[in-house]
């Protein structure tokens, strides 16, 4: 597998376990959640290979969507932060 193949795998992995989090928390449809993780901050965060977050657990990630999605916020700058450590 390419670092390419293994970054799309990741991300689209993540997306799909946002996606079932997100059913379960705010008992929402497929389709409802989908949208709210294709219109995130937190999703083009997520496909940001300069943030690293592709590489961080589906759960930390949820977090951040979460966040997002209660306060119409992202956690950008967090984000940000950590990428500058971790890079």
């Amino acid at each position: 597998m390419t670092q390419q193949e293994r970054f799309k795998h990741l991300v689209n992995f993540t997306i799909d376990e946002l996606t079932t989090y997100l059913i379960k928390d705010f008992r929402l449809d497929t389709a409802e959640a989908l949208n709210i993780v294709y219109s995130s901050k937190t999703l083009e965060l997520l496909q940001n290979k300069r943030t690293g977050l592709y590489d961080q657990s589906p759960g930390y990630v949820y977090h951040l969507l979460k966040h997002e999605y209660k306060t119409g916020r992202s956690e950008e700058r967090r984000v940000g932060k950590e990428c500058l450590r971790l890079c």
